[in-house]
């Protein structure tokens, strides 16, 4: 091997050699791609905060319904609906209430009780004040009275 073709022949050394411009990123690029962070962010957070409200409104008219049946079965079994003393305990353990006699065992809501999905009871009652018999309902996010959107009161005289 001639001594030409050594010095012309790129050794290791210099074909693993970092240019300045491959060094990294530029303070520039790093904020571009936080700009296009924050703007993607901006569009999509409302959005899957909206989806998440209407997944818990719809998760309370299914408890609703399901509250429903469980106190259809239960006025089908003792021919009345619990008293609003009573409540919906009435559907997991049985009333000391001498009327009731034919009470299901193990009552008519498996697992127990469940709350809204803003962690607050479910009320009921009997008689109801919305031209049903019973009223049954959940005062939405913000527990109160009255509201709008997800702080709406959600009842089974308004199940849309």
């Amino acid at each position: 091997m001639s001594e030409t073709s050594a010095l012309t022949r790129p050794t290791l050394l210099s074909r693993l050699s970092i240019t300045p411009r491959s060094a990294g990123f530029t303070l520039i690029e790093i904020m571009v791609v936080v700009v296009i962070l924050g703007l993607l962010a901006a569009i999509v957070a409302p959005n899957v905060i909206r989806r998440i409200d209407d997944a818990q409104l719809a998760k309370a008219r299914q408890d609703i319904r399901s509250f429903e049946t469980a106190l259809n079965l239960f006025r089908m079994d003792n021919f009345k609906y619990p008293t609003t003393e009573q409540g919906l305990q009435a559907l997991v353990a049985q009333p000391n209430d001498p009327t009731i006699r034919n009470w299901k065992p193990g009552g008519y809501v498996s697992g127990g009780l469940r709350k809204d999905p803003w962690g607050n009871d479910y009320k009921y009652v009997n008689p109801g004040q919305h031209g049903l018999e019973y009223d049954l309902f959940t005062l939405g996010a913000d527990g109160q009275e009255g509201g709008e959107g997800v702080n709406a009161d959600i009842g089974n005289w308004n199940m849309e």
